[in-house]
């Protein structure tokens, strides 16, 4: 079945350098509020920073003609793919320092666009960054160095199109620029859904998603959109990838897995064909309280270890539930949720809090602690299941998921270091690592600082032997050493993890911020088959160079 035309875009503006919409960050009143809140921070907030105060030279290159209609050398357009949407990157911006800005923003419309881009940039030494939504936290879309002339960077967004629809095998071949929401609006009068959500859902693509093996919407059972992939199709220098679609193989290793997770060092995904799934018609969640964090530990081992699949089940130790709004009494809470397309899940629900029961936790007052969504009734975020009036709890927890990321964008306007980074491990390593990180962690901000930093923990996705967690760090800032003093407390974050044997993300990506933590981790014969991959597909050493392997 052919796919569908996607919707206009929105009038609204997404910010240069901060998250999402700019008119959705906080005004310099509620900034001053939440700066008041941490102590050292600025006595009012640093202005929001304009793309006409930084100095945007000319281009060091100029496309040829054949490929200046998908070139644009405008100074906001191209400030405005500078960097991604980290804690650094923001602090950066708002100091008037985004590091090396692109020469070209290019936007192809086909493959055949993509790879004439590439073959041009080989012959002239230029790098080519694949910017996606350009949400990357961890470094992943931008230039660093000065071994390249010119720098292009490669935004995919014009290629936002649902391809074709397999309704019988539940599939769907879908651009690799297609945004979150644009993909699930073209998917909706089929009836399917992806149902990836990831945070930056809003902002993001498939095709950036696949190339940093995004972890969204499942909190247990299929959390990574490795998960849903069928088929890839890839634009390399050195040709085009383009592998079966199949719903299983066992010939020799993936080409597909080559490339997830590759963040354009090795190819430019393109299109996808992707698993879907009818689109959830019951839904139902509630919340569940332990005065002990370990104690919810338990709980959601041994929720993971069940056989009740859960949504969400997402575990926030009392300082997150209080950052959230989910709790105020110096519990942890956990946020769950359930959902089905063919059944109710009332009964899975009262299972899940059954067996948090049975590890010390504590439900609410409403039969079961539930708000049961029928057919027809309203969506869910990234949390899992939508939240209603039932649950005050799972609602609030919800708000301030979406909220968060302008948050800490209004914490940085008041010089503070507001952010996080997040990691998985085997459940006989989560209690020693967790502790380790917030001692560790937060001595190093008080010697760095002289106050005390806040250092919180919730997790995000649970398995049977593991689960991973995600750190919240609150701290006075430096003033105008902010991005020194946050990589200083990252490298003593990065240690733990080392220490522990935790990965060093879990979802984020590598980048170029986690690459110190990615060449420790990864086994020395892979290193040297990754290198030359890179070599083969990338001879001229032109595609997101620094990310994964040099």
């Amino acid at each position: 079945m052919a796919g569908t035309t996607p919707q206009p875009p929105t009038s609204r503006t997404r910010s240069w350098w901060g998250w999402g919409w700019s008119d959705a960050h906080p005004d310099d009143a509620e900034c001053a509020a939440m700066g008041a809140l941490i102590p050292g921070t600025l006595a009012r907030p640093l202005p929001v920073p304009r793309v006409r105060d930084l100095h945007v030279g000319a281009p060091a290159v100029e496309a040829p003609q054949s490929l200046a209609h998908l070139v644009s050398t405008d100074p906001a357009d191209r400030a405005a793919h500078s960097m991604g949407k980290a804690y650094r990157d923001v602090v950066r911006a708002l100091r008037g320092r985004p590091g090396r800005i692109p020469d070209l923003v290019a936007r192809p419309v086909d493959d055949r666009g993509v790879a004439d881009l590439l073959d041009w940039a080989g012959e002239r030494a230029v790098a080519v960054v694949p910017y996606g939504g350009g949400s990357s936290v961890t470094g992943g879309v931008e230039y660093r160095g000065d071994a390249h002339r010119a720098v292009l960077s490669l935004d995919l967004t014009a290629m936002g199109r649902v391809l074709e629809v397999d309704v019988e095998g539940r599939a769907a071949r879908i651009q690799a620029g297609t945004l979150g929401p644009s993909l699930e609006d073209q998917l909706r009068p089929h009836g399917l859904t992806l149902r990836h959500f990831p945070q930056s859902f809003e902002f993001s693509t498939l095709g950036g998603w696949l190339a940093t093996r995004a972890g969204g919407h499942y909190a247990t059972g299929r959390t990574h959109i490795d998960d849903f992939v069928q088929s890839l199709r890839v634009v390399t220098p050195a040709g085009t990838s383009s592998s079966w679609r199949l719903p299983a193989s066992g010939a020799g290793p993936s080409p597909d897995r080559m490339f997830l997770g590759s963040e354009g060092a090795l190819g430019v995904i393109t299109e996808a064909w992707v698993r879907l799934q009818e689109r959830p018609r019951h839904k139902a969640s509630a919340s569940v309280t332990f005065a002990d964090f370990r104690d919810g530990l338990r709980a959601v081992r041994a929720l993971a270890q069940s056989d009740l699949s859960p949504a969400n089940c997402r575990l926030l130790d009392a300082g997150e539930a209080a950052l959230a709004g989910a709790g105020h009494d110096g519990r942890s809470v956990l946020v769950l949720g359930f959902e089905s397309a063919d059944e109710p899940v009332t009964a899975r629900l009262e299972r899940a809090l059954d067996l948090a029961r049975s590890h010390g936790g504590r439900t609410g007052t409403r039969p079961g602690g539930a708000t049961v969504y029928g057919p027809g009734d309203g969506g869910s975020g990234e949390g899992g299941s939508g939240a209603g009036p039932g649950d005050a709890a799972v609602g609030a927890w919800r708000a301030a998921f979406l909220r968060m990321p302008y948050l800490r964008d209004g914490l940085a306007r008041m010089g503070a270091v507001a952010e996080t980074f997040e990691t998985a491990a085997t459940w006989d390593r989560l209690p020693g690592l967790i502790d380790a990180v917030r001692t560790e962690v937060g001595e190093a901000a008080l010697k760095a600082t002289g106050h005390p930093a806040m250092v919180n923990c919730r997790l995000t996705h649970a398995y049977p032997d593991g689960a991973a967690p995600y750190f919240t760090v609150l701290t006075a800032g430096r003033p105008g050493d902010e991005v020194a003093l946050w990589d200083e407390l990252k490298a003593v974050a990065g240690e733990v993890l080392h220490r522990h044997r935790a990965t060093i993300t879990h979802h984020h990506a590598v980048g170029r911020d986690h690459r110190p933590g990615y060449d420790r981790q990864r086994p020395e014969p892979f290193t040297l088959a990754l290198r030359a991959a890179k070599g083969a597909l990338d001879p001229h050493g032109i595609l997101n160079p620094g990310v994964l392997i040099d």
